[in-house]
């Protein structure tokens, strides 16, 4: 589990050590919860991005964290150090015997943070002890984990509020921190409701009134986490803590996929090694493959529609010069720039998306012309490629003849029955081709898409088991002529996605189970296209 110090005594004002809270802050929101293989899984992609801490959990609380520990140290780590996280001792107890501290040694991390009241009314209200107590608790915890040799990161809980309420007794908290050798101060703004210009100016005064390295940690409950990590910085701050994503408990922790860039390509500190960037948006979607939770694909940066352009204009200037439209570089965080399809993008978009697969073709060859008229062909029959690309890239590789079948759908069919059993009631039957081999493949599910899906699953993994990482993140139905009631034609808009990317493919019938099964065979022959052409760079 070694990796390579980070003691804040040898400071360098451009450097920022970044803490990552995704597996202990990033579990408390609502609906996530990690298994130990994941909690594996995150490490070793954090450490390859290049973060400095990995916060991992209490040992203390659980013994599915206890289990992680043991495990993550026996994992040689390149960048990151593992923190145990954990409180001061109890009230009136001996730091020596408290349980909660000796399990956060029995952990055997060479880093630890510790929490601690820096709000009086936090002291007296919800502790129910004493100023003079509660300073006492702090000292004597640092104190008892630095004579083990520990490097010991103190989370000065609630400190933003407290600040506004008492800030002497809040000042004396972060001293009783440094006087006991702690290694680092962090200011939280636990309730997230602080704003970027007290920040800033708290901050700047506890930077004055202390030599220790400060840190920042902000929850996101007025929208302002972000803006307050890097304002903090601004005023002197060199640790950010913050999740991938921001996930975490109530509104979210700050964005670690926002601040980083933010600090590192546009204010110009040092937070991971500068050839790592460009795995930010793999590491986001990773992230929220493993949490299980469907990534935001408007989220800066990393986000599928971070780099997604629209309008005929705006296509123009981008394709003339990226920088009107987009402030960083897509390839400078690993995401891609997207043109969208649609009626206001016009004639020079599509052509540009043909000339993109194949670049030989002018816009008045035939080939070129096929393919336009296959496309209006499928507008008019209700196929729209503006959020489905991965469709539009598919027809066009048809025309082409720049596209070889991995597999033949033959034909399907579909039961359906109620009431459902145990939350099954539909099953689906397949035939396919994989070259001369065919197969017919039987499941069940939970409706007929799932059903369909499950079948062509299980029919197809066999012989391309990258299949297995293909997940269905969206499913959306749109009915195209209302007129005809429920015999009219409905557009089924499917979103997939793998641990690098999404996509998102269309298919449009009089029956919304076939216009779902053709979804969903082209979100497979996408997802084998992209894996087959990535094997080949």
């Amino acid at each position: 589990m070694a990796a390579r110090g980070h003691r804040f005594q040898e400071r360098d004002m451009t450097k920022i050590h970044l803490f990552d809270s995704t597996l202990r802050d990033g579990a408390q929101a609502q609906g996530i919860s990690y298994s130990v293989e994941d909690k594996l899984k995150i490490v070793a992609a954090l450490d390859k991005l290049g973060v400095s801490y990995i916060e991992a959990g209490n040992p203390g609380s659980n013994p599915k964290d206890m289990e992680f520990f043991r495990r993550v140290a026996e994992i040689e780590l390149k960048h990151a150090r593992i923190i145990a996280f954990g409180a001061t001792r109890k009230v009136g107890s001996q730091a020596a015997q408290d349980k909660n501290l000796q399990s956060l040694l029995a952990a055997g991390t060479d880093a630890l943070c510790i929490f601690g009241k820096s709000w009086d009314y936090q002291v007296t209200d919800i502790l129910r002890t004493t100023l003079e107590e509660n300073l006492a608790m702090i000292g004597d915890t640092i104190r008892h984990l630095k004579s083990h040799g520990k490097e010991v990161i103190f989370d000065a809980e609630h400190f933003f509020d407290g600040y506004k309420a008492n800030p002497d007794y809040s000042l004396q908290v972060l001293k009783a921190a440094a006087e006991a050798g702690a290694d680092c101060l962090v200011l939280c703004d636990t309730n997230g409701g602080s704003f970027p210009g007290e920040i800033y100016a708290i901050t700047q005064m506890v930077r004055q009134e202390v030599k220790t390295a400060i840190g920042i940690h902000c929850h996101n409950d007025s929208e302002m986490a972000v803006a307050n990590s890097i304002l903090a910085v601004q005023a002197g701050a060199s640790h950010v803590q913050g999740t991938i994503n921001g996930i975490g408990e109530r509104c979210g922790n700050a964005n670690l996929c926002s601040i980083l860039p933010n600090l590192q390509l546009k204010l110009g500190f040092s937070c991971i090694p500068a050839e790592n960037m460009a795995q930010l948006t793999a590491v986001a979607r990773y992230v929220s493959e493993i949490a299980n939770v469907t990534h935001n694909e408007k989220a800066p940066y990393v986000g599928n529609d971070a780099f997604a352009h629209k309008g005929g204009m705006h296509i123009d200037a981008v394709h003339k010069n990226p920088l009107s439209y987009e402030h960083v570089q897509p390839e400078s965080v690993g995401n891609t720039r997207h043109i969208l399809m649609s009626e206001v993008a016009g004639r020079s978009t599509l052509l540009a998306r043909i000339n993109a697969i194949d670049p030989t073709l002018g816009k008045d060859s035939p080939q070129t012309q096929k393919v336009l008229d296959r496309l209006k062909e499928l507008e008019h029959e209700g196929y729209q490629f503006e959020t489905a690309e991965s469709s539009f890239e598919l027809v066009v590789r048809k025309e082409l003849g720049k596209y070889r079948p991995f597999f033949e759908r033959k034909d399907f069919k579909v039961i359906v029955n109620e009431p459902s059993a145990n939350g099954i009631n539909s099953s689906a039957m397949i035939k396919i081709a994989v070259g001369q081999q065919e197969e017919i493949t039987a499941a069940e599910g939970d409706g007929p898409v799932n059903a369909l899906d499950k079948a062509m699953r299980k029919a197809l993994e066999r012989f391309y088991p990258a299949i297995a990482e293909i997940k269905l993140t969206d499913y959306k139905v749109r009915v195209l002529d209302s007129d005809k009631a429920s015999a009219a034609k409905v557009r089924v808009l499917i979103e997939s996605s793998d641990h690098e990317t999404s996509w998102t493919t269309i298919g449009v019938s009089t029956d919304i189970i076939d216009a779902s099964w053709r979804a969903l065979v082209d979100a497979v022959e996408y997802k084998l296209l992209r894996d087959q052409e990535k094997a080949v760079q």
